[in-house]
């Protein structure tokens, strides 16, 4: 029987950094950065700290977990050099995961001490939201389906809380925000039907980056280092269309 592989998953795109160590799909802890954006100060010793607490060495590591974006790019920047040189130095696979994909597990797919706190079927919509400088936000949308799923109806897009709130404010069912854009900004996003979820849902978790890094690398998803980079996103123009996949065109 093939032993479990041990995992290292990183979360850096977004201001609140994580790293946790799993055995496969087993989570064997998680560290949270001291403060917010404390990724380069705190990376490499909360690593090493969760090595130790489990008496293992980094070259053991064998798969990379990591939040891709969109997000802060110095962040996506680290988390990709990291994945890169763990793959030249011991040949760890690479897994990469959406960051907005990873902020909404927070509701979809709670931690099991918090998962009593929601009533998942309660929230049809749910938007995450991450700041992306210059009055924009990286925003994707997510409905719960007749066949008790998620789907992602709004791809990773670029877009103002104007845009958003015009566009989703005036319906008849509410949708449910989240996400660190919502720190600085949440005022802007206020409107009919608009309903925010408790800030503890709001940042992405090293924790999540494995739960959903593991199904990919159970089948077979892993990147290619050569050409993996991070998921920028934003580009100069936006081009407002009337179909959701190209509505919000980079």
């Amino acid at each position: 029987m093939t032993p479990e592989p041990l995992i290292l998953a990183v979360e850096t795109a977004s201001r609140a950094g994580s790293v946790a160590l799993s055995l496969g799909e087993k989570l064997l802890a998680e560290t949270t950065f001291s403060g917010p954006m404390r990724h380069s100060a705190e990376l490499f010793p909360g690593i090493l700290g969760l090595m130790e607490q489990f008496s293992l060495k980094p070259c053991q590591i064998e798969q990379i977990h990591i939040s891709i974006g969109p997000g802060s790019f110095t962040g996506l920047r680290i988390a990709t050099t990291l994945a890169k040189t763990m793959h030249l130095a011991n040949g760890a696979r690479i897994v990469a995961l959406d960051t907005l994909d990873v902020i909404v597990a927070n509701v979809i797919y709670p931690a099991p001490e918090k998962s009593h706190e929601l009533q998942v079927t309660g929230y049809e919509r749910i938007a995450a939201i991450l700041d992306a400088k210059r009055n924009q936000f990286f925003i994707a949308v997510y409905e719960y389906t007749s066949d008790a799923t998620w789907k992602k109806v709004v791809p990773d897009s670029l877009m103002t809380a104007r845009q958003f709130v015009e566009e989703f404010a005036p319906s008849d069912k509410p949708i449910w925000l989240l996400g660190d854009g919502l720190l600085y900004y949440k005022d802007r996003f206020r409107g009919e039907g608009i309903r925010f979820l408790d800030t503890k849902y709001w940042s992405p978790r090293a924790s999540n980056v494995h739960l959903l890094g593991w199904q990919k690398a159970l089948d077979g998803q892993f990147a290619d280092p050569l050409t993996l980079q991070p998921h920028y996103l934003r580009k100069p123009d936006v081009t407002i269309k009337k179909d959701w996949n190209s509505k919000y065109k980079m």
